[in-house]
């Protein structure tokens, strides 16, 4: 266990300890399923965004018992998380941070991943250095885990000049400086001629465009493999799985193949705007747990203690033959969706369905209780 990890519980009410996350992406889904266990919670908000918080969610006792939301820390930013205030305010508080991909987001524009792990003095549920594998700039990225744990992604292409299908280009977005920009190319010529336009447009930067990963544009469904790896009870379990919602690629979808020519050049935009609960054929479960059981063993074989708790594989299903999984992106966090508690693969487990943030907390209770936090703890 690091030292920091050891001060923080040293000096902790362990009968008292609270689940903490930003006040984003699944917050709400960490303190729902803090209170669903006995824990507490409390979400670190910015200003601007914090009345989901401190109002409509907030817990209330009169006249009758409603919300979920314990506590509250608004700051300016979100990284001012990592001031030496507001660390003590969570080391007091008996804190378990809970890292969520709006966490990641908004502290890097501001700070680098070793200032990150670093400034976090309180203990994170789950393995923070794995957090960076997401980004694809950084060593023993994604690609380097799929690769060692044999996961099939898209092929792709070291420059535009090889490509010789359709692909999709993911780049930084100009102006947003936490998304990226799409585009879809068949050819070398199409590439380049959308990409001028989209930098003259100035939503791509010749920059940009530098750094840009291009790979298959794969045909089938999508299906978020959302896992638990349980260090407590040396398990592997589905959460549960879903889709996205992304704008404005569920327009594109449901304009009729008549006026698509009229939108050949509206730049794709992938934006997250929500998820449903998507279920498997039960023939494709095995091959689904057969890939989560190789993507832990690889992660902890790279960085361990490797994945603690929730991460996902989001996939396509391509038809083949054979019909198989492709995974496009890796979450090596909580995942977004909260829905995926109404999908029926935690209640075949455990009997009811349990929410991937009562499942953290039922694993930290479980830690706790058994004296073995420093399995579940970095």
């Amino acid at each position: 266990m690091p030292d920091y990890v050891s001060a923080a519980l040293a000096s902790y009410d362990r009968s008292r300890l609270t689940l903490a996350s930003i006040g984003s992406h699944s917050a709400l889904e960490v303190a729902y399923g803090a209170r669903a266990q006995g824990l507490r919670n409390l979400v670190i908000t910015a200003k601007g965004r914090e009345r989901t918080y401190t109002e409509y969610y907030k817990r209330k006792e009169s006249p009758v018992a409603r919300g979920c939301v314990d506590e509250v820390i608004e700051l300016d930013s979100f990284p001012d998380i990592l001031r030496d205030d507001v660390q003590k305010q969570l080391l007091d508080a008996n804190a378990v941070f809970l890292a969520n991909r709006s966490f990641e987001v908004y502290l890097h524009q501001k700070h680098s991943y070793d200032e990150i792990e670093r400034g976090m003095r309180v203990p994170f549920f789950g393995n923070r250095f794995l957090l960076r594998a997401e980004e694809r700039d950084e060593a023993g990225n994604q690609y380097a885990l799929m690769q060692r744990a044999g996961i099939r992604y898209p092929k792709q292409f070291a420059s535009p000049d090889g490509i010789d299908r359709l692909v999709m280009v993911k780049a930084p977005h100009a102006r947003v400086s936490f998304e990226r920009a799409f585009f879809l190319a068949s050819s070398p010529q199409e590439y380049h001629a959308t990409a001028l336009r989209l930098i003259e447009e100035g939503m791509l930067t010749p920059a940009g465009l530098s750094d840009a990963v291009i790979e298959e544009y794969l045909l089938g469904p999508s299906i978020n493999l959302n896992f638990f790896y349980s260090p407590i009870l040396g398990e592997l379990e589905l959460m549960g799985t879903d889709t996205r919602r992304q704008t404005n690629l569920e327009g594109f979808r449901n304009v009729p193949p008549a006026v698509l020519d009229a939108l050949k050049n509206v730049p794709m935009r992938l934006e997250e705007a929500g998820h449903i609960a998507a279920t498997l054929t039960e023939s494709t479960l095995e091959k689904a747990f057969d890939m989560g059981e190789r993507f832990v063993k690889a992660a902890r074989e790279a960085n361990a203690p490797g994945v603690i708790g929730p991460f996902a594989l989001q996939c396509v299903i391509v038809a083949g033959p054979p019909k198989d999984f492709v995974c496009y992106d890796v979450s090596l966090r909580i995942p977004g969706s909260p829905g995926t508690r109404y999908t029926p693969y935690s209640a075949y487990r455990w009997g009811r369905d349990v929410s991937v943030g009562e499942r953290i907390a039922m694993e930290l209770v479980m830690a706790r209780d058994g004296d073995r936090l420093e399995e579940i703890l970095t």
